[in-house]
């Protein structure tokens, strides 16, 4: 069994959350559980990523200190981040259990919002610890207050290798009626690959400015000659289409400032584009011409435009990759 504690405090010397996960830590140890840590503070610039992390464990640990109101920003980011990029199969299977102590007040209520939190991720939630703590001395000398720890420490380890079932929760309901990536299920590489791309502030910036300077030098381009933008991009996609094997997949490009959306079906390797209408595409895409452009012209990749946010996209993003497959935009150095 292997179980992550996501620590998200400051790391100062006498927060008692990292008492109490110290100890729990001891008690999995005691029980053959593999444990790894990860402090969010020295991992701010990798929290993009880290919810990868959760598909090789059994059960997580959700601990933060309340030091002044709610569960403080990098633990708000490391769920974020779950919900953009983390994958959403491997979490509805994941346990977690919230850790929450606090030098001020609202240690229950932001107990309960990680409890609310990760059922809106899909998760299953446990019941969790929270606790005020007004002098560290005597909360560590407590032998009471160390029973208690131990005590839920082990209930969780039952629950994880019991795999007890709970109550349905209405929060699960949630994740199926509001926005997100729900609609992009990605296997555990693709999840990885996306948010190390995501978490590359570098890269992306970089792709930010080429884009924006392509933009510039195409919109110039489109201006110096007669474009009908009722038939624009038809050509290109009919030119370059080479679909290998059989292919069925398709797409809606919604394009800024074109009343109507283009429209690419693919029916056994037949290529059907088109400006219309098409109810229930496998890909609805929202893009802007000028980078429409660039990815005709071999600039970029339909993934890569995804990935740096010029595209945005609902559907499966595996049939998005089928894109740079059949259609060979790309030029020799791609």
């Amino acid at each position: 069994m292997k179980i992550n504690i996501y620590y998200g405090g400051r790391g100062i010397l006498d927060d008692p959350t990292l008492f109490v996960i110290g100890k729990m830590t001891d008690v999995f140890k005691e029980l053959n559980v593999n444990v790894e840590r990860f402090p969010l503070y020295e991992l701010r610039n990798q929290i993009t990523s880290l919810p990868a992390s959760i598909n090789e464990a059994d059960g997580i640990v959700l601990a933060t200190t309340v030091e002044w109101y709610g569960v403080g920003g990098l633990m708000t980011q490391f769920l974020d981040a779950c919900w953009l990029y983390g994958n959403k199969e491997k979490i509805s299977k994941t346990y977690m259990f919230p850790v929450v102590m606090s030098l001020s007040s609202g240690e229950r209520q932001a107990k309960t919002n990680l409890q609310v939190a990760w059922e809106i991720l899909g998760g299953q939630s446990c019941s969790g610890l929270c606790g005020y703590v007004d002098d560290m001395t005597n909360f560590e000398l407590n032998s009471e207050y160390i029973k208690i720890i131990e005590k839920k420490t082990e209930n969780l380890y039952r629950t994880i290798s019991q795999k007890m079932v709970s109550l349905p929760s209405s929060n699960q309901a949630v994740k199926e009626i509001v926005g997100g990536s729900k609609n992009i299920p990605l296997t555990p590489q693709e999840t990885e690959q996306l948010s190390k791309y995501a978490s590359d502030e570098q890269y992306v910036q970089q792709q930010k400015e080429d884009i924006q300077e392509l933009s510039s030098l195409f919109k110039g381009m489109l201006e110096k000659k007669d474009v009908d933008v009722n038939k624009q991009f038809i050509r290109d996609f009919e030119d370059n289409f080479s679909p290998e094997g059989v292919v069925n997949a398709s797409y809606k490009f919604m394009i800024e400032d074109r009343k109507k959306p283009l429209i690419v079906e693919i029916v056994d390797s037949r290529l059907k584009c088109y400006y219309g209408n098409l109810d229930s595409p496998d890909i609805l895409c929202k893009v802007k011409p000028e980078v429409l452009e660039h990815i005709i012209d071999g600039q970029m990749s339909f993934q890569r435009a995804f990935m740096t946010g010029d595209m945005q996209v609902k559907g499966d993003f595996r049939i998005l990759l089928l894109l740079d497959q059949v259609f060979t935009f790309l030029g020799p150095e791609e």
